[in-house]
């Protein structure tokens, strides 16, 4: 018998995906893979076995775009990440491949509703907020757009955390999504890496007598990879989500076993899985700074090894890196890359330090995502000169090279000189990650205009100086297929039955819908569909809750990472002062509000985990008080995650965008609900510059100070407490708050919110009070004109389409990774 060559290997068969064919597979998958009669299997092996059928689909389109891509040698894109919120992935899946109904009909068939199996797949507990949900709709707009493409980030046992609230405080729980396994993912024994930490750098002759430095670390780990395909539109390509996972080289010591030492001889394997067991561990003390460092070098050292590896393996030299990799930094966690990858070329390698930096500046590029100094890393040196010695060397050289260029080159001054160098001297010496991506990177992309233009002259001015092309801008954007098509199936039904099925495959298609704004039964079904929304997050929160909400009153919905600078805190005296009018002046004629919020606070942070405690505290007090009659409620949802926001999003009348001007970076939240036909109120901040230009400024409710205004006032001296009591119904409602009417079991428990806003307002709460309650009482005049709203909210999911990451991703593709 002839023996086959790998390249005669003979492909799969296509899978035939009818609803009879995949009810019998699923029957198939119940029995020999799950090992469960039909007659008492259970909703969670209904959802493994449709998981297993949906998977065998994509493994086939997954290895024909592997092969492809390597047998054309193509430039690779490698997206570097410490989060990706992909959230549930089975409708993504099935949605993508256009199997929705054909799997919602074979289960059917078997008497299994798949909208309730659905619903018991734990969201991946990969990340926080915006910065993972980009990275997830990145690494899908990648595959839509048949970009060959790898994720690289950490497989956490427990993600960011599990909220509850226990008498409205934040309660932080470890998730448990991995807790009965994860049938989206590969284990890849064959990709494993020794990670190392500590020790010393030693240094040894080479050829030529040049001197030669190797790294003998102190500690090591494996780094293992599990590999979940992400599937593009359409099935056309499918990109693989690279995370690691953490196990220790020795996982018991069995003479401290059997010693009597049982725990002992578990040090090791604790201290292993401990990188990879919780997201963000919390860096209030030593340890946890040092637990966090950890982190990132591991699934740094891991995910560039692995680059390499692949380089190497195709046939390609060293010194073609940047004209087959393309590596993007999301942000700054990933940064110490930069210092890795010069270790392995000049030290595995041996190529000389000249060569390896030219090559390491043209392979990365750096996507920054914050203006806010302290959100830019920096580590002390001493921890990290004894976690990672050789990487400082190569850190300071580094330096050298770069700031002895910028005195020459640029005449740069002392002041300049110290504010671009990679070492903070200001107070105790700190590594400096965001120069390091900066100084390191061919590329540095911030993620809306005016964020972009704003890292030119505050956090990167001098370094901009010394290299004014690299910085530009790539306005985010989010995939319309999970925040259109997937979380609202009736407005996409609607949408296709008014305009076709272009928008589909081109969300720019979408501005067809213009024509559409002002008719009339077309507004009646764009209500309607905006009503049965609503009806269902408020049989969320009255089963998660028990609280009642009126789907016809105007749902006002806040869901972000909670932080001051976000302002739920402003949203929140902005309700107590509309409290207190309902209930002083009964008879005019009020818009009923429900007021939404969701989002978690960092454990350390303790003015955001007191605003949550406001916000629930304030939630008691209005939505039990019978004078209000109704007109206001107050909700605060916990554990915010993917599939709470694909539920609330639709259902968004109003959307709060309301940071302080000049200081989020982008936003995605304001897009995914201009997509779902919500109107915004905002400040000129991020994207909401760019929607405000695409929607129509009559279409977007604009308030409060300007980015430079804000600056003004810092830079000038702001007086918040004359502000505070030249507003009447401010200062009521702050006096209100600080004397504990909505905290009578602690009267002074919100006294400190209180006094930062009289004594320096930062974040320019009371600055802004005044704008925002009149643009609330504006938006309750347009509620109030059917017709006028309804026209407004169409016209934004009509011209959200640019704002789809298939544009951004192609923008990087054409102007950054050439790809």
């Amino acid at each position: 018998m002839k023996t086959l060559s790998k390249t005669d290997l003979p492909l799969p068969a296509p899978r035939v995906s009818n609803p009879e064919t995949l009810a019998a597979e699923i029957i198939e998958r119940l029995t020999y893979s799950i090992g469960k009669d039909a007659k008492v299997a259970q909703p969670h092996d209904w959802l493994t076995a449709t998981i297993l059928v949906v998977r065998d689909r994509i493994i086939d389109r997954w290895m024909e775009s592997t092969r492809s891509t390597y047998e054309t040698n193509a430039k690779r894109v490698y997206y570097l990440s410490l989060e990706f919120l992909i959230g549930r992935l089975m409708r993504d899946a099935m949605s993508n491949l256009g199997l929705m109904e054909e799997i919602r009909e074979a289960l059917a068939s078997l008497g299994v509703d798949m909208n309730i199996i659905a619903g018991l797949e734990p969201d991946a507990a990969l990340g926080n907020g915006g910065l993972g949900r980009l990275a997830a709709c990145f690494m899908e707009s990648m595959a839509t757009v048949n970009i060959p493409a790898y994720g690289y980030g950490i497989r956490y046992v427990h993600g960011l955390f599990r909220q509850q609230m226990a008498e409205g405080w934040q309660v932080e729980l470890p998730e448990t999504w991995l807790a009965h396994g994860n049938p989206w993912e590969f284990e890849r024994r064959e990709s494993s890496y020794e990670i190392g930490f500590g020790g010393g750098v030693e240094t040894v002759s080479g050829q030529n007598d040049e001197i030669r430095y190797v790294w003998k670390p102190s500690e090591r780990v494996i780094a293992t990879a599990y590999d979940t395909p992400i599937v593009g539109w359409r099935g056309e390509r499918i990109n693989t989500l690279r995370l690691w996972s953490a196990q220790p080289i020795d996982p018991i010591l069995l003479a401290a076993f059997n010693a009597g030492d049982h725990i002992g001889a578990l040090r090791e394997s604790n201290k292993a899985e401990t990188l990879t067991r919780v997201l963000y561990p919390a860096d209030a003390t030593t340890a946890g700074q040092e637990l966090r460092l950890r982190q990132e070098y591991f699934f740094c050292s891991a995910s560039l090894q692995d680059i390499v590896r692949r380089h190497l393996q195709q046939g390609n030299e060293l010194t073609a890196l940047p004209d087959k990799v393309a590596i993007q930094l999301n942000d700054t966690h990933p940064a110490v890359s930069i210092a890795e990858l010069m270790r392995q070329l000049c030290d595995i390698h041996g190529m000389d330090f000249d060569t390896a930096w030219d090559i390491t500046g043209r392979t990365f590029s750096y996507t920054n995502h914050t203006l806010l100094p302290e959100a830019l890393e920096s580590w002390p040196v001493p921890l990290f000169e004894r976690l990672l010695p050789r990487h400082m060397q190569l850190i300071y050289s580094i330096n050298a090279k770069f700031l002895l260029e910028a005195r020459k080159q640029k005449s740069f001054t002392d002041a300049e000189i110290s504010n671009i160098s990679l070492i903070d001297e200001s107070g105790d010496r700190r590594v400096r990650m965001g120069n390091l991506a900066f100084v390191g990177s061919h590329s540095i992309n911030g993620v809306s205009a005016l964020h972009t233009e704003l890292m030119k002259q505050t956090v990167f001015a001098d370094l901009h100086k010394i290299y004014p092309t690299r910085i530009n801008n790539k306005t985010n954007g989010i995939t319309p297929r999970r925040w259109l098509m997937q979380c609202n199936p009736g407005l996409t039904s609607l949408i296709r039955e008014a305009i076709g099925e272009e928008f589909l495959d081109d969300a720019a298609k979408l501005t067809a819908l213009d024509a559409f704004a002002h008719d009339g039964e077309f507004q009646k079904k764009f209500a309607a569909v905006k009503r049965a929304n609503k009806e269902q997050l408020s049989n969320l929160v009255a089963s998660r809750m028990g609280i009642r909400l009126d789907p016809s009153a105007m749902f006002d919905i806040q869901i972000k990472r909670i932080h001051e600078y976000k302002r739920q805190l402003l949203n929140i005296i902005e309700a107590v002062a509309l409290y207190d009018q309902i209930r002083s002046h009964p008879e005019r004629d009020w818009v009923p509000r429900v007021k939404l919020f969701a989002g978690k606070a960092a454990p350390s942070y303790h003015n955001a985990k007191l605003i949550i405690k406001l916000a629930n505290d304030v939630a008691r007090v209005i939505n039990n008080d019978p004078s209000v009659r109704g007109l206001l409620k107050v909700v605060f949802i916990p554990n915010y995650n993917v599939s709470l926001a694909e539920v609330m999003v639709p259902a968004a009348d109003l959307s709060e965008q309301i940071s302080t001007a000049g200081m989020e970076a982008s936003g995605t939240g304001n897009m995914k609900f201009a997509l779902n036909g919500a109107l915004t109120i905002g400040t000129l901040d991020g994207a909401n510059v760019e929607m405000r230009d695409h929607v129509g400024e009559e279409n977007i409710v604009i308030f409060g100070m300007t980015a430079d205004e804000v600056g003004k006032v810092r830079a000038e001296g702001h007086n918040p407490r004359a502000v505070i009591e030249g507003s009447r119904e401010l200062s009521q409602a702050l006096a209100a708050i600080a004397s504990g009417v909505f905290s009578p079991d602690d009267r002074g428990r919100f006294s400190s919110l209180v006094d930062g806003l009289y004594h320096h307002d930062w974040f320019m709460v009371a600055a802004d009070f005044d704008a925002y309650a009149k643009a609330q009482r504006d938006v309750d005049a347009i509620w109030s004109d059917p017709k006028s709203w309804f026209s407004k909210t169409i016209f934004n999911t009509a011209r959200m389409g640019w704002f789809s990451s298939d544009r951004t991703i192609r923008q990087y593709s054409a102007d950054i990774w050439r790809a």
